[in-house]
């Protein structure tokens, strides 16, 4: 008798996917239309703004990456990351910095900057949640875990010099009360509060496509240039998750275009807002380029012409074909470039008393790099306040304004900025609305206003916030305490504990400062 034996079936290979197909898979397989609440109840925000989109599957992934790649390429980042800030911290690294006056642009940058990675981290998830698309569903997600890292990173990367240096410590506090942090707090909530589509339109194309590299490259190559290798390899480590977004807010901007010709007015229009919100917030940062850098990359007026004047004219050139203009006011930043950052650093001097950053008069090689750099305008308009300014501190009456300023209704910047084609006379604009008087830094902001008065009559302003006595009390301390400020961490450099510290651990001589 012979034993019979039985053989397993053959398996049949299953054909390995393609990458388009396995991101199809993952993306546009999840997606379903609900059946027990209509699609217009589960995703109420994606028409309400007046935005028409006829077919969701039109829009095309500028990035197809699933979501086990993007995790084993996210984490790869971080290990390289996180080696060179321990090897930097494990050196000392704070001591390879040019001084201790490059420690403030980091801390406009924690307290600025880093929030709104936050801030963004919850508006792509909001998004997300409220886009009937799947593929953009998924890449909101991507772009909101991506912005929670950058939070966290910039956290982490920036925390080394916390245990020198004064002004890190309490960073999310003031960024939530602090005067001139309400400048890009309220840009963001702006944002947070819109409709979704407004809301990339806001974050992804206005400020990422367009204005992005006004705001990394000099931050960055700033800290290259000024030693600080640690924050060099945070901009690298982020500059791949920034290219997803610049080219998410795009093709967003193009998919709204090319879904129904309705749409283009209402872009237009968040175009034009956008771009003068964004101007308006980089006051900061044109400050931070001219005048926090003790080794300079470029100048402001240097980089706006190069990263809007000819890639922003390029990128509206291009929009072109879709009926879609440069946004409105855009001459109007061309003339301020020769001021913005001298405007602000007078600002900060000023109301340094009341500030979480230092402010100090250029020296003598930085003034003429100053008059180098803008010939048109600082010699004969700035440079004589800040050698009055430069004369009455050394006679012992550093010079600081008792007064509050008026602030625009909308940026929230001092009322500070020059009348188009007159740098001798500051511009105002008011709008009356229900019994009250609003007032604006510009005709871009005032326009702002009048198309939603009922949104932005709800701002919450620092010095009318202060004179109702909501900031801890009347007097100047009060604020202070309120703002959670030390006297350590304001005032002018040249009185602080941090440059004190600094002359004695890099042995240039003893200061009568106090040390920490």
């Amino acid at each position: 008798m012979t034993a019979t034996t039985h053989q397993a079936p053959r398996q049949t290979a299953t054909p390995k996917l393609s990458l388009k197909e396995k991101y199809a898979a993952l993306t546009r397989d999840l997606g379903w239309d609900t059946t027990y609440q209509p699609m217009d109840a589960v995703f109420p925000y994606d028409k309400f703004e007046g935005i028409v989109i006829h077919d969701w599957d039109g829009w095309e992934d500028p990035f197809r990456m699933t979501m086990d790649a993007y995790w084993k390429f996210q984490s790869e980042k971080e290990r390289k990351l996180y080696a060179i800030i321990d090897a930097f911290q494990q050196n000392n690294g704070q001591l390879n910095v040019t001084d201790a006056r490059y420690v403030n642009a980091l801390k406009l940058f924690l307290t600025g900057v880093t929030p709104l990675e936050y801030g963004a981290h919850r508006g792509f998830a909001m998004a997300g949640r409220s886009l009937r698309g799947a593929g953009a569903r998924v890449a909101c997600q991507m772009q909101s875990v991506d912005e929670l890292r950058h939070c966290q990173t910039q956290i982490h990367t920036i925390s080394h010099y916390n245990k020198y240096f004064n002004g890190f410590s309490d960073w999310r506090h003031l960024h939530d009360r602090l005067w001139y942090l309400s400048v890009p707090k309220s840009y963001f909530e702006d944002a947070m509060t819109a409709g979704p589509f407004e809301f990339i339109t806001a974050i992804s194309f206005s400020f990422e496509y367009v204005l992005t590299n006004l705001l990394f490259m000099p931050f960055m190559s700033g800290a290259a240039y000024n030693g600080d290798m640690a924050t060099v390899t945070f901009g690298f480590s982020a500059q791949s998750d920034e290219s997803r977004h610049m080219t998410l807010g795009l093709e967003v901007v193009k998919f709204m275009l090319e879904q129904d010709p309705a749409n283009l007015p209402i872009i237009q229009k968040w175009i034009d807002k956008w771009f003068w919100r964004g101007y308006r917030l980089l006051t900061l940062v044109a400050m931070m380029m001219d005048y926090m850098l003790p080794k300079r990359v470029m100048s402001w007026k240097e980089a706006w012409e190069i990263y809007f004047e000819q890639n922003g004219g390029a990128l509206f050139a291009d929009l072109a074909r879709y009926g879609v203009r440069m946004p409105k006011y855009h001459e109007q930043a061309a003339q301020e470039k020769d001021h913005l950052s001298h405007i602000a650093w007078s600002i900060f001097y000023n109301f340094g008393h009341a500030s979480g950053i230092h402010s100090w008069i250029p020296e003598e090689d930085e003034m003429k790099w100053l008059e180098e750099k803008y010939p048109a305008s600082f010699k004969q308009h700035y440079a004589p306040r800040y050698r009055y300014w430069q004369g009455q501190h050394k006679a012992g009456k550093r010079w600081f304004n008792p007064g509050l300023p008026m602030l625009c209704q909308i940026c929230q910047v001092p009322m500070s900025f020059p009348e188009p084609n007159d740098p001798t006379q500051l511009c105002y604009r008011e709008v009356d609305y229900q019994g009250n008087k609003y007032h604006f830094c510009s005709d871009g902001c005032r326009d702002i206003f009048v198309d939603e008065p009922e949104k932005y009559v709800q701002s919450w302003l620092p010095v009318p916030q202060i004179l109702q006595g909501n900031c801890g009390g009347a007097t100047l301390p009060e604020v202070l305490d309120w703002y959670h400020l030390s006297p350590a961490e304001y005032g002018d450099y040249a009185d602080s504990v941090d440059r004190s510290n600094w002359l004695r651990w890099t042995g240039q001589g003893n200061d009568d400062s106090q040390t920490a």
